[in-house]
């Protein structure tokens, strides 16, 4: 994670949310990052402003002695106006506000239907509770504890073909949103392309490589730099490469163990790179009988299946994350492509996983 993603006032804002009793985990969702992470910043930042904290919490539990003196008498009126069809909470809401309404103040069940807009016979339902539905709920908790920018259409795929389980994709999204997992959308300016050209899909394994580098820092601030190289057939992670510095003799080694492992490339695509474009690469490539690929200057969209894979990365644990040396990145960066490969489902792939693609293509 770069130590620019946040400002000391958003990290004091999140340990205040965390100190006023919001979870850490759902803290780390909401804002995209890693339990380390929040406890890091909490044992450095923590204490900063503590007498404005403090003066600031005596001000609430002032405020809030102030709203209780007067809660008994408006709590009549407040039934009143939810009775006059505002729609301000959800039916199952109001059944439970109608429910206690009856055992507090003691009125009949059709007046307190009539106050919240619940009929009668919602009132009185009993739901047929299934066991599977616990299920759902434990596997949706588990998902989004440990991957936390995944949203619905990723969980259902996971459990869909990953596990195996074919419940009904709206059952488990009325799960998943009773359990308030769903993400804020965050949409983004695209430029519309009047004609898009269109990227080759191979049809084999081995037809055509790409790679890219990524840069990023440790939580001391060093710059680093990622290589990253996937098999645009079944969009395999072939290599998540991790270094300070990566010149193209340390590209070109990590080519030739690929190929020891996975087979020679018929081509790779890259773009317009120092280490790409010099000798070192080049005559390597010929040697090889290897097409180097290079896509047009200023347009990343014709590397787009690396583009949309460095995406991923950033996105679902680089961004996330506080690693403090090389040897801790290159780690998780290694569980992190051995997850993917055989248990994170591609959209690109309709659903399936990179392996289960070679499998279902064979």
């Amino acid at each position: 994670m770069k130590k620019s993603r946040f400002t000391d006032s958003q990290i004091m804002s999140i340990l205040k949310q965390a100190e006023a009793g919001t979870p850490v985990a759902e803290l780390c969702r909401e804002h995209g990052m890693s339990n380390a992470s929040f406890y890091k910043w909490r044992s450095r930042f923590g204490g900063m402003d503590a007498s404005m904290m403090t003066r600031l919490k005596e001000l609430e539990d002032e405020n809030r002695r102030l709203k209780k003196m007067y809660a008994e008498e408006r709590l009549k009126a407040e039934i009143i106006q939810e009775a006059m069809g505002k729609k301000v909470v959800k039916p199952s809401r109001r059944k439970q506000m109608a429910q206690d309404a009856v055992r507090s103040r003691n009125v009949s069940i059709s007046f307190a239907c009539q106050l919240f807009v619940v009929s009668e016979s919602c009132y009185r339902y009993q739901p047929q509770l299934n066991e599977e539905n616990e299920v759902i709920a434990d596997w949706l908790l588990r998902i989004t504890g440990s991957q936390r920018n995944w949203g619905f259409g990723l969980c259902f795929l996971y459990l869909r073909n990953v596990k195996g389980f074919r419940f009904n994709h709206k059952r488990v999204y009325r799960i998943y949103c009773e359990l308030s997992l769903n993400m804020r959308i965050k949409p983004k300016k695209r430029l519309k392309r009047d004609k898009p050209e269109p990227l080759r899909v191979p049809e084999s394994r081995n037809e055509c490589w790409s790679m890219d580098f990524m840069h990023d820092q440790l939580s001391d601030g060093r710059s680093i730099r990622l290589l990253n190289v996937i098999d645009d057939f079944n969009r395999e992670a072939l290599a998540i490469e991790v270094d300070f510095s990566l010149p193209a003799s340390r590209v070109v080694r990590t080519l030739e163990q690929l190929i020891e492992w996975k087979g020679k490339p018929t081509a790779i695509r890259c773009d317009n790179g120092p280490e790409y474009t010099g000798k070192v690469l080049m005559s390597w490539a010929a040697q090889q009988n290897i097409t180097l690929r290079f896509i047009q200057p200023g347009k990343p969209q014709q590397n787009a299946y690396i583009e949309r894979y460095n995406r991923t990365v950033r996105y679902d644990w680089l961004g996330q994350h506080l690693f403090n040396s090389l040897d801790e990145l290159q780690g998780y960066a290694t569980q992190w492509q051995w997850f993917y490969n055989h248990e994170r489902p591609n959209m690109a792939l309709n659903g399936f996983t990179p392996m289960q693609h070679i499998q279902r293509m064979t």
